[in-house]
């Protein structure tokens, strides 16, 4: 009886586990979707079924694994570049009035730019591979590690400064004692933000001028009305974005176990 018990409390733990709320909720989307098409009578040249896209997945699986490749790789580069230039950048702001007199203001002008209307320029100067992809995810994933970046350094306790100075630290020391730690959590959420935009980046990059990549499938997909395969590719390009914040999520994790957030999270689970 009491193992019993102890079985059923060990499942209802596993039931409960925060790891299995996404999907549960993601299978609860799934029914709505196919019931609302089923009750609406939704025609499939508009929105196809669940099934359908299933389907797709099976019978198109290898080309969108195959297209999810140069997605990747161009989402990879243009964050790559958001982050090594974006800290830096970031540093400088925070660091100088002046620096950021002149360039923050410059930085919040180029955002009002729609990518997608500049995108075309980067294929005329770099051709039709794949850097004006990675130049258009750098684009869109510089910003947000910009703005974090200098709120986090800027966010430093007067105290602690007057604590380094008090104890005759460098400025290397100070910076990798003191700043960098404290500004830590800030670029990490403004690089969780600029891994997502990336893939948007790569995307928007890849609708522009390609033969190639995810933005390539949903555009020939959207032009000969193949909805399941459109859907499908569309799914790819959210998990790639998912499993690539997770990646960012855990080396958060990792890096800063020491973070108030990162504490709540292990109390939370444990």
């Amino acid at each position: 009886m009491a193992a019993s018990r102890a079985g059923s409390a060990g499942l209802g733990r596993w039931l409960n586990a925060p790891w299995l709320r996404p999907f549960g909720m993601l299978a609860l989307l799934i029914l709505a979707w196919d019931l609302a098409i089923r009750i609406f009578d939704v025609q499939p040249y508009l929105v196809p079924k669940p099934l359908d896209v299933v389907l797709a997945f099976r019978s198109d699986g290898p080309l969108l694994l195959r297209e999810a490749v140069p997605t990747t790789i161009a989402t990879l580069g243009g964050f790559a570049l958001s982050a090594l230039f974006g800290i830096p950048t970031a540093m400088l702001i925070a660091g100088s009035r002046t620096v950021e007199s002149y360039i923050y203001p410059l930085l919040v002008f180029s955002q009002s730019i729609p990518k997608v209307a500049i995108a075309p320029l980067f294929v005329v100067w770099f051709g039709f591979g794949i850097a004006p992809k990675i130049i258009t995810a750098f684009l869109l994933g510089f910003f947000p590690v910009v703005v974090a970046g200098v709120q986090g350094f800027k966010a430093l306790d007067t105290d602690m400064r007057d604590l380094a100075r008090s104890m005759k630290c460098s400025r290397w020391q100070a910076f990798t004692m003191v700043s960098l730690p404290n500004a830590l959590p800030a670029i990490f959420s403004g690089l969780k933000v600029s891994v997502t935009l990336a893939v948007v980046g790569a995307v928007v990059g890849e609708f522009v001028g390609s033969n190639s990549g995810i933005g390539f499938v949903l555009q020939r997909s959207i032009g000969n009305f193949e909805l399941p395969t459109m859907f499908a590719a569309l799914v790819l390009l959210a998990l790639i974005g998912v499993v690539l914040f997770w990646i960012v999520d855990l080396a958060e994790r990792l890096l800063l176990p020491w973070h108030a957030s990162q504490r709540h999270v292990f109390v939370a689970t444990t």
